[in-house]
């Protein structure tokens, strides 16, 4: 039995909503997750009512039907990361935070999105509550820089705006010993990436900005980067593959409805142009994972 585990996909657990968009939440978790060659365990944490330009409203689960779902699935399966997108409410945070406290040993990836289509005391009390109980549990936290730095630094008043650095050392104030902050602009239409912790920067991916408007890409990267981590790839290196994943899904990306462009997660998988090397494999990934030597 063992043995058969050990040729088993990695499990990740993810808490994060229904999106009937397939822009993100568990749908885009589970693609990127699949794609990325591990088995996501999706714990529903409510249903976002959006289509592909916006989000209307959004229902959340309680805390009871949340903690259900993930303690049938924990005593069934060994998980190897933990994953948390949406949850809709403290008091399913809590529900979560209380669950990864249980299992210490497992890596957690927490994903901050852009929460401005919310209601303003709403969005408080849940960047209050994912500060309190979720930051001290979290292996690395993702987010786009302008949306951590409103959130972990409101009050900078620096002449330049906060590095990534900066944002990791306000995490770290939390508990958070790795950042991974997004969509930093550079000159020349360009988007800086940057992995950091508070002492110093490990990574750092720039790529070309695309001029579509896309919903998704941080439900992407983060899926993808907890799938990595979860494969057992070290965290720098996985912060790189994702990157590279993600832009790839940006750039194939497609627009299903009248809104915004959505992530190509399965890419790989067309049929490749006639005009692409001739030697490469259709039936395989275009990215390379990288070797599975030591996890995080």
């Amino acid at each position: 039995m063992a043995e058969d585990q050990d040729l088993n996909p990695p499990c990740v657990l993810v808490f994060n909503a229904s999106d009937p968009s397939g822009a993100g939440g568990l749908a885009g978790d589970g693609l990127t997750i699949g794609s990325v060659g591990a088995h996501m365990l999706p714990v529903v944490t409510g249903a976002y009512a959006r289509d592909t330009a916006e989000i209307f409203d959004h229902f959340p689960f309680d805390e009871e039907a949340i903690a259900e779902q993930t303690r049938t699935i924990l005593e069934d399966v060994e998980v190897q990361l933990i994953k948390v997108g949406f949850a809709g409410t403290p008091e399913a945070l809590s529900t979560i935070a209380e669950t990864a406290a249980d299992y210490p040993e497992v890596p957690l990836v927490a994903y901050m999105p852009n929460l401005s289509w919310w209601d303003e005391n709403e969005i408080e009390a849940y960047l209050d509550a994912f500060r309190d109980l979720v930051l001290p549990q979290t292996t690395v936290l993702v987010g786009n820089h302008s949306t951590l730095w409103r959130w972990l630094l409101p009050d900078w008043s620096g002449e330049r705006p906060p590095s990534a650095r900066d944002i990791a050392m306000a995490a770290g104030e939390f508990g958070v010993p790795y950042t991974l902050v997004t969509g930093i602009v550079l000159p020349d239409q360009y988007i800086d990436n940057v992995l950091a912790s508070p002492q110093s920067v490990l990574a750092s991916e720039k790529y070309e900005r695309l001029e579509a408007v896309f919903s998704g890409a941080g439900d992407t990267l983060s899926a993808a980067l907890a799938a990595l981590l979860a494969s057992g790839t070290d965290l720098a290196a996985a912060t790189t593959e994702a990157l590279a994943y993600m832009d790839r899904c940006l750039d194939a990306g497609f627009r299903p409805g009248m809104g915004h462009v959505l992530p190509d997660r399965l890419f790989w998988a067309e049929p490749e142009d006639d005009d692409e090397d001739p030697d490469a494999s259709p039936d395989s990934p275009d990215f390379a994972l990288p070797p599975h030597d030591t996890r995080h």
